[in-house]
């Protein structure tokens, strides 16, 4: 199998497979509303809202990079307040999450392996290092929602 087969393959097991953490973003996300989304259970913690905003910016980000476009990362680090709480945004969040993925899937597909060890300009930092930091990525922060959710249980 070729590598960007592998990576593809260990990515989509973090988004929606059966990963060795036995926990993914998709199932993780599917019976959270809007209102425990959007929850502050503490002022030092972002909300799982806030968090998905900011795992799909990244993972935007980084497709971007790979792709061959430089990109300067906002002060914000893509953590940014809600505007609007309702359900309804919070559904194109999760729907802008699965597109996400759908585009990163597309990419890997398609990904010729010799291209892992090309360098990206700002960092230094090969497209490999970028393709499985993504995934390192989602994975902390997919520690964190679950955290958050255990945490709603308890208010």
């Amino acid at each position: 199998m070729s590598e960007n087969k592998r990576i593809s393959s260990l990515y989509q097991s973090i988004y929606n497979g059966n990963p060795w953490l036995e926990v993914n973003l998709a199932n993780t996300l599917k019976d959270v509303n809007a209102d425990q989304a959007y929850k502050k259970i503490n002022p030092n913690l972002n909300t799982i809202w806030e968090i998905v905003n900011h795992l799909i910016q990244w993972r935007r980000n980084i497709l971007r990079r790979v792709q061959g476009e430089v990109i300067t990362t906002p002060d914000h680090n893509y953590f940014v307040p809600i505007i609007d709480p309702s359900e309804a945004a919070w559904e194109q969040s999760l729907q802008s999450l699965d597109k996400s993925q759908e585009l990163w899937n597309s990419f890997l597909e398609n990904f010729d392996d010799a291209d892992l060890d090309k360098i990206y300009a700002n960092n230094n930092h090969t497209y490999y290092e970028h393709i499985h930091g993504i995934i390192q990525h989602d994975v902390y922060h997919l520690g964190q929602i679950v955290i958050l959710k255990k945490m709603l249980k308890t208010v």
